[in-house]
Order: structure tokens, then sequence, then C-alpha cells
């Protein structure tokens, strides 16, 4: 490949930082239908999950994409990663709870009945659940995704990419900017 072609290909790549956009909006699409299959399959009914009115769950985007830049440079083996996963699922999924009930007075999920729970924010079944669905996200998910996007953006121009990108912020942030107005009258 000549230099002309390999400059080429390298402008037409999206950087980092877009890349990490696009991993949150697609892990925090995943994760809105991990959340409803799981709801569907324990409450037997369709219950919409979430914060936002569309279906994301922004707390997966946002842990998927902060997992994937802490263990990316972290040599560890599977209990390693276990680990590291379900402390660092677990504290986010405490912090979000707390900052979610401060904000708005109100309690996505609640874990009192749950063994081990603390504070009803957290539980050790689910920081057990979040620290193999780490595990599984961290070796099969996203290496697959990463390699998929790789592949898609090859034959997307750049252009069109960004574009899209930025509709996707602009209707997340419609998005964020309606829920918090319909959470905030409730709190009225």
């Amino acid at each position: 490949m000549s230099k002309e072609n390999i400059k080429s290909t390298e402008k037409s790549k999206l950087n980092e930082r877009q890349k990490i956009v696009i991993y949150f909006f697609i892990y925090a699409i995943l994760g809105w239908i991990l959340e409803t299959v799981f709801c569907l399959v324990t409450l037997g009914t369709f219950t919409k999950r979430g914060f936002l009115y569309g279906p994301l769950c922004p707390m997966y985007g946002f842990a998927a994409v902060a997992m994937v830049q802490l263990i990316k440079n972290v040599k560890t083996n599977t209990v390693g990663k276990f680990c590291i996963c379900m402390i660092l699922f677990t504290i986010f999924e405490y912090v979000v709870a707390v900052v979610l009930e401060s904000l708005f007075g109100l309690r996505w999920w609640d874990y009192s009945n749950e063994v081990l729970n603390f504070q009803g924010r957290i539980s050790l079944p689910y920081s057990i659940a979040w620290g193999i669905i780490g595990i599984i996200f961290i070796d099969k998910i996203h290496p697959y995704v990463k390699t998929k996007i790789d592949k898609y953006s090859e034959k997307i121009s750049k252009n069109v990419q960004i574009l899209i990108l930025a509709i996707a912020v602009l209707v997340i942030s419609i998005d964020f900017i309606l829920s918090i107005y319909r959470y905030s009258i409730m709190l009225l």
C-alpha cells in the first residue's frame, strides 16, 4: 500500500474518542435489552427499563466504556478480571443509585429483598453476576463489537459516520433533557 493510500485510510477512520461514543451507544442499547429480557424472564411481562424514554440504559454504556478503558492495560487471569469487574461494576451501580435517588428521589432498582444487600442498592448475588458478565464482556463481547465496528467503519465514509454520531448524540441529549424534566416535575 502506498503512503498516500495509508494516509487516506487513516483519515477515513474515526479517532479513539469517536469510537468510544459508538461503544457507549452500542452498550447502552445492549444494556437496555439485557434489562428488558431479565424483567421479561423474572416478572413475566414487559417493563420499561431505564431512566430515558428511548431504548438505552446509559449506566451500561458508561460502565462498559469505563471497563474497556480501565482494563485494556491490565494483564490478569480470569479470576483477576472477575474481581476487577465485580468490584468496579458494584461500586458504579452503588454510585449511580445514590446519585439518581439524590437527584430525583426515586429508586430504579431495589435489592432490599436480596441476600447480603447494602442499603438495597447493591447485593452480593448481583455483584457476582456483574463479575461474570464483565468477563464475558471483556473476553467475548467487546472484541467482537470492536472487530465489527472496525470492519463497518471502513465501508462508510468518515463524514457519514460523524454525521450519524452527531445525530445520535443530539437525540440522546434531547432524551436526557426530557427525562430529567419528567423526573424533576415528579418532585414538585
